[in-house]
């Protein structure tokens, strides 16, 4: 650590200069990289406390936290008059993406494997359906369409001169591959634009553009009465916000949106949760939706979740206006984040809470003798804190959707799950259990009453219990930034969405990097015997939790911009193997463990001073090596009627 940070400091920094478009671009991808590994993240069904994951589906360690990178992508292209060709293929979730840019002092070793290079592979990928896919465009004389079967990736050949040719997997998380043909001859094969559409040429006189990336940007139409019974349980439809860049369908992971109600009854000061469903417009749900029972005079609060860019909001009927909801600063959405009178929501629990109707448990001690986390606490964070939420959905071969439920999943049995890469479904499934701390939950009325989590209970337990110093959502948070300039008005509608004090309250963004940069390296070196032989949430960016979470932060740290504050990465190196995966992390200020363990076994390479060298060496600390190893599924695996506590692909 370059310095320390002095706590509860409300004093702030000269803004940022204002991004040129092409750092605003990078800035989105790198994001979008994050966000993609923070997506695609498969929850199994969660009836009981401890909620199950199928698989959390994330990218490849450029960036964890939710938002899809737009950057470029080539197919292999083949031509029949023999042009040359290239390919690149998208990583984990069929985006084409890269590490995301570290400064200076960070560095990443990767695999050098034939045809492969670091962050980016050529070849073929894995599809969110958990197969491999080929993203391949080929032009060649006669050919029609190709589409490929339920399950599977997608490949699309398109004949030369003709029309329009799209193959979609249905009912997967695979992205949909559409090519279109355009009178104009060209030649050569040539790398997409950001829409990720991937151009080959044959000599023949027609162009043929394949889409290699789903479309990022999509929208919900919010039912009429959204905050009603008969609101909650009609479902959302999801469409492209522009059809020109590609469909949107909710079964590719590397899409999917989310909802989550939760409903506090001020008579009793009960809460509950409901998961209102989403399906693709024009659709119908593969089981109609429960109906809850609300009680009178219920304040419901919703929010959303997403696996990819930016989500839209549509009125249907007023129901914007009557549910209360905010989708960002005008034209500024925040992204993966929207709530529906979540102000409301929150100022009547806190009322319950000051008279004494609801009571909110104690996060409690972890077995490391220290608090056990909460989403506002700088051991956790990272650069969007307080998004997403914990909702999951069946999605059946076909790619209807229904609510993840125990009698759904007796029913529609070979459904794969769906869910949203959330930092609360991070704190919920994978960091609680490892710290024997034990998340809050309240009744479920979409499944029978089962005990659910939800991003409102997060957030209430962590403002009744804050940590000291609180982490509240900052000025440099990508979703609270409008054109790339911090914008305290838009950060003030993020906060009263997840009940958090407007400015000034918290700290600067130079102060919460430095208390990112601090307190997190030393609270995951001091839990890293507890953390680092659990489950990692993506199998497919890191080989456990504690090389996950450095990972994590590393990338946080680049993501908010903190090196801008004279600050330098906590994590310094990032070792991966073969496949890409993150197998090991040196941190730039060592700190001892505190519970019993072998500890990280790279903190011997601290004292190498070249980047180069220093990852190379945890590389062979963890008795990893740069050989090309099989690439981890990253999926929405089946899982059978009745499992509800199958742990496998997790995401986080």
């Amino acid at each position: 650590m370059t310095s320390s940070s002095s706590h509860g400091r409300h004093d702030r920094p000269e803004p940022l200069r204002k991004a040129s478009r092409a750092e605003s671009a990078q800035a989105r991808r790198d994001l979008r990289t994050w966000r993609t590994k923070k997506y695609a993240m498969v929850l199994a069904g969660v009836p009981i406390v401890a909620i199950a994951l199928a698989g959390y589906a994330l990218a490849s360690p450029g960036r964890w936290h939710h938002h899809q990178p737009t950057s470029a992508a080539c197919a292999t292209a083949s031509a029949t008059a023999g042009q040359s060709s290239t390919s690149t293929t998208a990583a984990a979730g069929g985006t084409t993406s890269s590490s995301a840019a570290s400064p200076s002092s960070t560095s990443a070793v990767s695999a050098s494997a034939t045809g492969t290079t670091a962050g980016t592979s050529t070849g073929t990928g894995t599809a969110s359906s958990g197969t491999t896919m080929s993203t391949t465009a080929t032009t060649a004389a006669g050919t029609g369409t190709t589409t490929t079967a339920a399950g599977t990736g997608t490949s699309t050949t398109a004949a030369a001169g003709t029309g329009t040719t799209t193959t979609t997997a249905a009912g997967t998380g695979t992205s949909t591959t559409a090519a279109s043909t355009t009178a104009a001859a060209t030649t050569g094969a040539t790398c997409a634009n950001t829409t990720a559409a991937a151009t080959t040429t044959a000599s023949a006189t027609a162009t043929t553009v394949a889409a290699a990336t789903p479309n990022p940007n999509c929208t919900l139409v919010v039912p009429a009465n959204p905050l009603s019974a008969q609101g909650l349980a009609t479902p959302y439809q999801f469409v492209a916000t522009n059809a020109a860049m590609g469909a949107c369908h909710e079964a590719n992971v590397n899409q999917s949106a989310f909802v989550q109600a939760t409903i506090y009854d001020p008579a009793t000061g009960a809460l509950s949760v409901y998961d209102p469903l989403v399906i693709d417009q024009g659709t119908t749900a593969a089981a109609a939706p429960v109906v809850p029972t609300l009680p009178a005079g219920a304040v419901v609060g919703i929010w959303f979740g997403f696996n990819a860019t930016n989500l839209t909001l549509q009125d249907s009927g007023g129901s914007l206006a009557s549910g209360n909801c905010v989708n960002g600063l005008g034209a500024s959405v925040f992204g993966q984040f929207a709530d529906c009178n979540a102000a409301a929501f929150f100022s009547a629990v806190n009322q319950g809470i000051a008279a004494g109707k609801v009571t909110v448990p104690n996060p409690g001690t972890a077995v490391d003798g220290q608090p056990c986390l909460t989403t506002r606490n700088f051991g956790l964070i990272d650069q969007d804190q307080s998004d997403n939420v914990t909702t999951s959905y069946l999605a059946t071969a076909n790619g209807q959707t229904a609510q993840n439920n125990a009698a759904n999943m007796a029913t529609l049995t070979g459904a794969t799950t769906l869910a949203n890469p959330s930092d609360n479904a991070l704190l919920d499934v994978f960091v609680d259990p490892a710290l024997h701390c034990t998340p809050w939950t309240a009744p479920n009325l979409g499944n029978g009453g089962a005990a659910a989590t939800s991003i409102a209970l997060d957030e209430i337990q962590a403002n009744a219990f804050p940590a000291n110093p609180t982490a509240l959502v900052p000025e440099n948070d990508p979703m609270a930034l409008v054109n790339g300039a911090f914008s305290s008005q838009k950060t003030n509608l993020y906060r009263a969405g997840v009940d958090q004090s407007a400015l000034p309250a918290g700290v600067s963004p130079a102060v919460y990097c430095g208390d990112m940069d601090s307190i997190q390296s030393a609270r995951l070196q001091q839990d890293v015997n507890l953390l680092i032989n659990q489950t990692s949430p993506s199998a497919a960016a890191a080989s456990n939790l504690f090389t996950f979470l450095a990972m994590r932060l590393q990338q946080s740290f680049g993501n908010l911009n903190c090196q801008n504050f004279g600050l330098a990465n906590p994590v310094s190196s990032l070792a991966t193997n073969g496949a890409g995966v993150v197998v090991g992390a040196v941190f730039a200020q060592q700190t001892n463990a505190v519970t019993a363990g072998a500890g990280n076994p790279a903190e011997k390479c601290v004292t190498i001073t070249n980047a180069t060298a220093q990852a190379a060496c945890a590389l062979a600390a963890v008795g990893a090596n740069t050989s090309p190893t099989p690439t981890p599924t990253m999926t929405a695996t089946p899982r059978p009627s009745g499992d509800m506590h199958h742990r496998s692909g997790h995401h986080w």
